[in-house]
């Protein structure tokens, strides 16, 4: 005869089941990929700069420009591409932003899996710009606290932290920074790395 517990512990191995098939294969997916005796072509690696291990990146709400703010959860359920900077947006800032565009853009029938990100700093913001030119973009502030508790797991490289260092960066669709490019990768890097990781896995 079945007990509560005998029901609760049932209930809990489906959930760890129901769990597992969606995190396994994403990590499957970067393990055969980019892990140790990594399963791929000779010469096959990531075009980006992998972060190992990944960074998970905390769930908060940021206030969006004219837009109220996001839900705690935008950084979930896709493959983001991020780029962090002053809102007047620079000369390095709108290449970037071309750069992610026309990345998503050349991913077809998988372009709604991805969504791109511009978290801004300060001088909010060069609107008739990112409406003419990016409508697409999801543009959100880094205004205190949660902005500093967003910021806080992104890499500091060379000594220039993330709000300056005019990178690019992948988060996966569970909320993890894994890739970071710099303003002197390769154009086709990042679609590069987002078709094989799309290919990949089936999460997002």
């Amino acid at each position: 005869m079945d007990t509560p517990k005998h029901h609760q512990r049932r209930g809990q191995r489906q959930l760890l089941l129901l769990a597992a098939l969606f995190f396994v294969p994403l990590a499957v997916a970067f393990y055969l990929y980019y892990g140790a005796g990594a399963l791929r072509p000779a010469g096959s690696v990531a075009k980006g700069e992998l972060l190992e291990p990944a960074r998970p990146l905390p769930e908060v709400s940021l206030p969006r420009p004219g837009q109220g703010a996001t839900d705690t959860g935008f950084l979930r359920g896709k493959w983001d591409m991020i780029y962090i900077g002053d809102g007047a947006c620079d000369a390095r800032c709108r290449e970037a932003l071309y750069l992610t565009r026309q990345s998503r853009i050349a991913l077809n029938k998988d372009m709604d899996r991805v969504q791109r990100i511009f978290l801004v700093t300060g001088h909010c913001c060069d609107e008739e710009f990112l409406a003419r030119e990016h409508p697409d973009l999801l543009v959100a502030q880094l205004d205190g606290e949660a902005g500093g508790q967003l910021l806080a797991p992104f890499p500091v490289y060379d000594g220039i932290p993330a709000a300056e260092a005019g990178r690019i960066y992948l988060v996966d669709p569970l909320g993890n920074l894994v890739l970071s490019y710099a303003a002197t990768a390769p154009d086709k890097a990042l679609l590069t790395d987002l078709k094989k990781l799309l290919r990949l896995s089936h999460i997002g």
